[in-house]
């Protein structure tokens, strides 16, 4: 007989019933019931209970054992009674009489529980991660994700993708995020960087000759923590393919995603139909933000022309558009009976939350004359006549008994703020579906940006990518019209991935870096290695790298990216477990020719 055990604790069912079998787990849970001692052993794969008569010598111990110990037991597999079958147990038909108990490890009081799952302060959770992974929640997130991985693979691998593995030591970049700097013992004074993703490199296994390329590759990015971003380091699924088009990419990795949230779904529903393709304005129009949520059943329309009318007399609204601004409207559907201290909470939360001047608002209900199907209600109605609340409510798509919100000003400013009350609007009223899946591709992304900080033409999205139109497009456009090869996966509001077409050709790219700032001299400087490839044959390519972290996120239904990875950091991208990022010695640090410097003293308030 095994050391350690013969089954694993999810492994035994009635065929067993009789056999001597061996067990090694954690206890999970004891209990003692009229001198029987129950004891659930734990392991990867299950749970089974045991049982221990009094004149067992080894219930004394087991009595007095902490739970999370590790032990090895040996007993006979019976057969419980039908009226103590646990039929929410894989192996709750059987049960071990045990005979002996070999001691493994055992346990000291435990910092958190881990049966029960209750809520626990998050930093405890991170300290003593090891423990918070043995919960079962959390323990299945993890195996989940494992899985998941796989079949990404597999399905990659069947679609004819060969996977490679690029550096992890690589030189900084001047676009996206932060680098992760790492500084070099053998070249004094100067860094590698962390990759924020693998993006030259599987460029170049394109112009290397190799045809479709894909990892689960490590990317590192020096940014703040959200919800649905881990700071530090993340995993996406990174693949590149050659002689290929925007759509050759689309029919790629459609399949895959759609297979993978197919299989993993459980009772959620994943549409069979194709992703639905929205171009970015139109997203920002409808939506109020290019990671557009599908599942909530109303859209924002543009009614700047319409509070402009004659016979509109709001004058803010009509300032607004006057000065280049826009008005948009969101529909609140079936509100219209609800009391006013809705719509001021709405309005509430746009100045507090939104930084908003406010949320306008109507409710619109039956007209007493007959010639007129509805009028309007709040505190703005009174300013528009019956004809031009007519035509909002047919634009918007409402009718009587629902409310329109109004969000006015820059058009960015009014967006943003349409698209916020668009998803708090569905939330608020349970109006989102559940249990679903819907998919969408965000195409036509703008090449080109303002930034208003720096008062200069900025690259929007990936500077790699191609501009539609190419070469002419960057002579003879409004830099700010040119829109670019360029995609983005979202489900369910939450953005899955971004891709494009590349700019293969060095003379297009050294002309859409010069228009965005960048002189030659700093593309060669920090791009040389890729613009000399082109420059001997580059195949026209392109790619996209969906997020693991976010795509396993989805398919365990958590909320927090670190629900579903191993050993996440904290929101200040601390690992409170390994004391991480921590001080290292003066002899450490003058090999690699740095000192470090402190930063200044906060100075003391007046």
């Amino acid at each position: 007989m095994h050391a350690y055990r013969t089954h694993t604790c999810g492994e035994l069912r009635r065929e067993h019933v009789g056999k001597t079998v061996r067990l090694a787990g954690w206890l999970h849970r004891k209990r003692d019931h009229g001198g029987l001692l129950f004891v659930d052993l734990r392991d990867n794969f299950g749970l089974t209970q045991c049982v221990l008569l009094p004149e067992n010598p080894h219930f004394a111990i087991l009595e007095r054992m902490r739970v999370e110990s590790v032990v090895s037991v040996t007993g006979t597999v019976v057969a419980r009674s039908d009226e103590t079958v646990n039929d929410g147990l894989p192996t709750g038909a059987v049960e071990m009489q045990v005979s002996d108990v070999e001691i493994l490890s055992e346990a000291a009081e435990l910092p958190l529980p881990v049966f029960g799952e209750p809520d626990y302060p998050e930093d405890i959770r991170l300290t003593h991660r090891y423990l918070d992974l043995r919960r079962e929640g959390l323990h299945a997130n993890i195996l989940l994700r494992s899985k998941i991985i796989s079949s990404i693979r597999q399905r990659m691998i069947g679609q004819g993708f060969t996977e490679f593995q690029t550096p992890i030591l690589t030189a900084s970049s001047p676009e996206g995020a932060r680098d992760f700097l790492v500084p070099s013992r053998m070249h004094p004074g100067q860094f590698y960087a962390l990759p924020q993703a693998p993006q030259q490199f599987k460029q170049l296994i394109m112009v290397s000759g190799f045809d479709k390329y894909f990892q689960i590759a490590p990317c590192f990015r020096d940014e703040d923590s959200r919800a649905d971003r881990s700071p530090g380091e993340f995993y996406q699924l990174d693949m590149e393919m050659s002689f290929c088009t925007q759509e050759d990419v689309f029919n790629a990795i459609e399949p895959v995603l759609h297979g993978v949230f197919k299989e993993f779904a459980g009772d959620r529903h994943v549409p069979d139909e194709a992703f639905e393709r929205i171009p970015y304005a139109q997203a920002m129009l409808k939506y109020g933000t290019d990671k557009p949520d599908l599942r909530i059943p109303f859209e924002i329309c543009d009614v700047s022309d319409l509070v402009s009318r004659d016979d509109v007399t709001l004058g803010v609204f009509k300032k607004i558009v006057e000065g280049g601004g826009v008005v948009r409207a969101i529909p609140a559907p079936k509100t219209g009976e609800h009391p006013r201290s809705f719509f001021d909470k709405m309005d509430s939360w746009a100045k507090k939350e939104m930084q908003a001047p406010g949320l306008g608002y109507m409710r619109f209900v039956s007209a007493e004359d007959a010639g007129q199907p509805l009028t309007a209600t709040g505190p703005i109605a009174k300013f528009f006549s019956p004809e031009a609340l007519m035509a909002i409510a047919e634009r918007a798509g409402i009718s009587v008994g629902d409310g329109l919100f109004f969000s006015a000003g820059k058009t960015g400013d009014a967006v943003k703020l349409a698209g916020a009350a668009r998803a708090k609007i569905g939330a608020d009223l349970d109006l989102i579906e559940q249990d679903v899946f819907r998919f969408c591709w965000i195409v036509d992304f703008p090449m080109f940006e303002w930034n208003e900080d720096e008062k200069r033409i900025d690259f929007s999205h990936n500077p790699f990518s191609m501009p539609q139109g190419g070469m002419q497009a960057l002579e003879t456009m409004d830099p700010l019209d040119i829109l670019a090869y360029q995609y983005d996966i979202v489900c369910n509001g939450v953005e899955l991935s971004s891709g494009a077409i590349r700019n293969h050709r060095s003379e297009i790219m050294l002309k859409a870096f010069n228009m965005a700032g960048y002189g030659a001299d700093v593309v060669e400087d920090k791009f040389g290695g890729m613009l000399n490839a082109f420059r001997y044959g580059a195949p026209p390519h392109g790619g996209i790298a969906p997020g693991i972290d976010r795509i396993v996120m989805l398919l365990a239904g958590v909320e927090n990216i670190r629900e579903v990875i191993l050993f996440p950091m904290n929101q200040q991208a601390q690992d409170l477990m390994m004391q991480a990022p921590n001080s290292v010695s003066d002899a450490q640090l003058k090999e690699l020719h740095i000192r470090s410097v402190p930063p200044p003293e906060p100075k003391p308030k007046a």
